[in-house]
């Protein structure tokens, strides 16, 4: 056998798999082969969403399931032993393994992470690899693990035999969290970005640890009822009989069939707490409160919990002053594992101060990268009372037949002091726009306004625009907010993927964190997002995918400039392109700009910086920096148009780039081609002239938009050159023209020149770039001229063709002045 002419698959049938076996791996429970570990980055073109390549490696080994000790990058034997060694670091970086082995068949590199050998890589022969017990003891002695901490980092994963398997990111957040506890650490924090499964985390951690008999008392805590419910009746189904809610209602929770699942309850009506439970799911709403006797937790002996899990913890649980912290405090000698996507870092109150730096985490860029996250587009639109202001005319009066104060008002007091219905008309015009604009509109959406009064007026105006889509049915539009009992009764079906309606819902904060929103395709922003924190949440409220509806990205429309904070350094976001439409211009971003491929709340402390104040009753604002109530003031008559603003663009480094489209595409172009020569190296060497531009596109760079700016009928190769080089441009025709003067094609017969004129006038015409595809001749004027057989048999065989496009485009693209 030549080792030598094997593909790699053959090299590790034949003798990696033999030599794990010789050293003791199990095949079945400890060996995986070719393990995806993500899903393959999600890239959108404007209406064409494809998936990026997910990483594989060749093998991942066990100590158990979910319990990863090595990796081996394997090669075929053409390659040296040691050639996926760097592959292999950083693919083990990522899935956090210590143990790292390249092999082409020959033998093994070895590379310890741990840094506990005495040589950071060694040689090994075919037969001298490490055995299991070989290995966790290298891992056990870096981890410094005692007996009985082994006990607890090896105890069993829940496994319900549906075949869900925890994502690589939650394996290494159980597996850190655990380790933590193993070794006595008794405050935890997991920074987890929205979508990415925290709760399913949470559920395994709490699993093993109780399994283990480590923690046999548990309390989960949200501040969101539909949480909880969504917690008992999923992730947490299997703790069965011995987890109950701490609640005397909400028994039951109704799903989109009209279905009603029983939810049990540890509370009676005389508020008498059964005790018998092993797992309880609570509010913090629910067990506490600012009067004693609303203290429930106090029911509890400090003690008799040993592990609380703080769902959402950066909405309040560690301000040292919150009410809620009371129930922490209280329960003080538990293991308290705090669950955020964003920990709040101000003044007035610090997560890390409390919990401790995080054990793990994992953001929202990684998440988009993986292909886990859905990403987004953003289309930003200036109203021009927004811009300029409003400054009342002398004796104008609102509503009531009151004098308006002579001052100038601007975005912050539109719907918080001052309401001007046209406004709101208008915004609820562009969202309906921009429905209609997209296909669809079905896509669930979530508009944010200022307050419950204004998500009321939202929720009319959204009405009237889509009158003919209500008459169907009146849970078309609703309000979804804390005093709204009927809204909130249908939380549940606007986030069931499997219900219909409601479609569009207005809210204020009710939706900003925690709701599992998986089909929510549209964000809209229609009030100021002061916090970073709330900002996060907020658009993680589109960042989950849902494959069953095609949901692989969605888009954020922006009335207010909370987009800004996509150019904050604490934005861990993918950067985006911004599209801002002009008043003659839909609202949705059109398919040649593609992105480029990243109950009311109880706020924590004090309020933050550019903060307003929470929701007061309906037609009650609270002024800002407190003091008395004050009531809003009506303006009718006041008209409100879109306003044209230039493109804005985010770079690579998150920061707003305002320069024209020209400026920002030539400096894009100047980073990726070194030279005029260097670029015509590359496209000279291109195969497929289209591949260097689906490369430009896949960075964010879509050539389109330029041409249309520049208002010449370029070819690409064209448009680099002027837009980059300053290169006098030639249209397509004159190019094609000179390629005529030339007469490049006299060697070939009659039909053959035929086809190439053809192809050269296709070219002028239309900047069909991919000549030499043969598909092309099954399209006219082609079909006139012959089956695409006959046309290419003039050219000998279908070399002979692809050859003469090769030299034709070649004669295209001969001169670059």
């Amino acid at each position: 056998m030549d080792k030598r002419s094997l593909t790699e698959r053959d090299i590790c049938t034949k003798f990696i798999t033999p030599a794990l076996r010789k050293a003791g791996w199990d095949e079945m429970l400890q060996i995986r082969e070719e393990v995806s570990f993500t899903k393959g980055r999600i890239i959108v073109r404007g209406k064409l969403v494809s998936r990026g390549q997910a990483k594989r490696a060749d093998y991942i080994l066990y100590i158990k399931p979910n319990i990863p000790l090595a990796l081996i990058e394997a090669k075929d034997n053409s390659h040296s032993v040691g050639d996926g060694m760097q592959q292999g670091l950083e693919y083990a970086a990522t899935l956090d393994i210590p143990f790292v082995f390249s092999s082409n068949g020959d033998g093994f590199v070895f590379h310890d992470r741990t840094g506990k050998s005495a040589s950071l890589e060694t040689s090994l022969g075919l037969n001298a690899f490490p055995s299991p017990a070989d290995l966790w003891a290298r891992y056990r002695t870096w981890k410094g693990l005692d007996a009985e901490a082994e006990k607890i980092v090896l105890q069993d994963y829940y496994d319900g035999g549906s075949g869900k398997a925890p994502r690589y990111y939650q394996v290494n957040a159980v597996n850190a969290t655990m380790e933590a506890i193993a070794k006595g650490q008794n405050r935890i924090l997991l920074v987890m970005a929205t979508g990415t499964g925290k709760t399913y985390t949470a559920f395994q951690i709490i699993w093993r640890l109780w399994k283990a008999g480590r923690k046999k008392r548990i309390l989960f805590l949200a501040d969101r009822n539909v949480l909880i419910d969504q917690t008992m009746v999923n992730d947490f189904r299997p703790f069965g009989g011995v987890m109950a809610k701490l609640s005397a209602r909400s028994g039951t929770i109704e799903k989109a069939d009209g279905t009603r699942t029983e939810l049990t309850t540890a509370i009676d009506t005389e508020r008498q707490v059964n005790k018998s439970y092993e797992v309880y799911l609570g509010l913090y709403q629910a067990i506490t409160g600012p009067e004693e006797r609303q203290k429930l937790f106090r029911e509890f002996s400090p003690g008799f919990f040993d592990l609380i899990v703080i769902d959402e913890c950066h909405r309040g649980s560690a301000a040292e002053d919150a009410a809620w912290r009371e129930i922490l405090d209280h329960f003080s000698a538990a293991t308290q594992i705090g669950l955020t996507a964003t920990p709040k870092e101000t003044k007035y109150v610090s997560n890390i101060a409390y919990f401790g730096d995080p054990v793990f985490s994992y953001s929202l860029k990684q998440g988009i990268r993986d292909g886990f996250l859905a990403p987004y587009k953003v289309v930003k639109v200036h109203i021009d009372r927004d811009v300029g202001g409003y400054r009342p005319e002398k004796g104008q009066v609102d509503r009531d037949g009151e004098e308006v104060e002579d001052r100038i008002y601007n975005v912050k007091d539109f719907d918080r002091t001052l309401v001007l219905d046209d406004r709101t008309k208008l915004v609820a015009q562009k969202i309906t726009a921009f429905l209609k604009e997209t296909g669809d509109r079905f896509q669930k959406t979530i508009v944010f306004c200022v307050d419950q009064e204004h998500a009321a007026r939202m929720r009319q105006a959204l009405i009237n625009e889509n009158a003919d889509l209500v008459a169907e049915n009146h849970r078309y539009v609703m309000r979804i907010t804390g005093n709204d009992k009927e809204g909130q009764e249908q939380l549940g079906n606007f986030i069931d993927p499997e219900a219909k309606y409601p479609v569009l819902v207005t809210t204020s904060r009710l939706l900003s964190t925690g709701v599992d929103a998986q089909t929510c395709r549209l964000i809209v922003l229609d009030r100021e997002v002061g916090s970073m924190t709330e900002f996060k949440q907020i658009v993680g409220r589109g960042t989950r995918v849902h494959e069953d509806t095609k949901k692989f990205y969605f888009s954020v429309i922006d009335f207010r400039g909370a987009t800004s904070h996509f150019a904050d350094p604490d934005f861990d976001g993918e950067p985006v392109q911004i599209y801002e439409p002009g008043p003659d211009d839909t609202v949705a971003p059109p398919d040649d700009v593609p992105p480029p491929d990243d109950n009311d709340d109880a706020l924590p402390g004090e309020p933050g910086d550019g903060e307003t104040i929470v929701d007061g009753p309906p037609d009650i604002t609270i002024a800002p920096g407190g003091g008395d109530p004050r009531k809003k003031i009506y303006v009718d008559g006041v008209g409100a148009t879109i306003v044209a603003e230039r493109v804005e663009y985010l770079d690579e480094n998150g920061k707003l780039v305002t320069e024209s489209l020209r400026d920002f595409t030539k400096a894009a172009l100047r980073k990726r081609f070194a030279s005029l020569d260097d670029f015509l190296k590359r496209w000279k060497a291109a195969e497929r002239k289209q591949a260097i531009l689906d490369e430009l596109a896949a960075e964010g760079l879509p050539l389109d938009p330029i041409a249309d700016e520049l208002g010449k009928d370029l070819d690409p190769f064209d448009l680099i050159c002027h837009v980059a080089f300053d290169r006098k441009p030639l249209t397509r025709r004159e190019r094609a023209d000179n390629v005529k003067k030339r007469d490049v094609f006299t060697r070939y017969g009659g039909q053959a020149r035929a086809v190439l004129d053809a192809l050269l006038a296709k070219y002028a015409d239309e900047g069909v770039l991919n000549l030499d595809d043969a598909n092309v001749l099954k399209i006219t004027p082609f079909t006139a001229m012959g089956t695409p057989v006959q046309l290419i048999r003039a050219f000998g065989d279908r070399q002979g063709f692809e050859q003469a496009v090769h030299e034709l485009q070649s004669a295209l693209y001969q001169e670059t002045a």
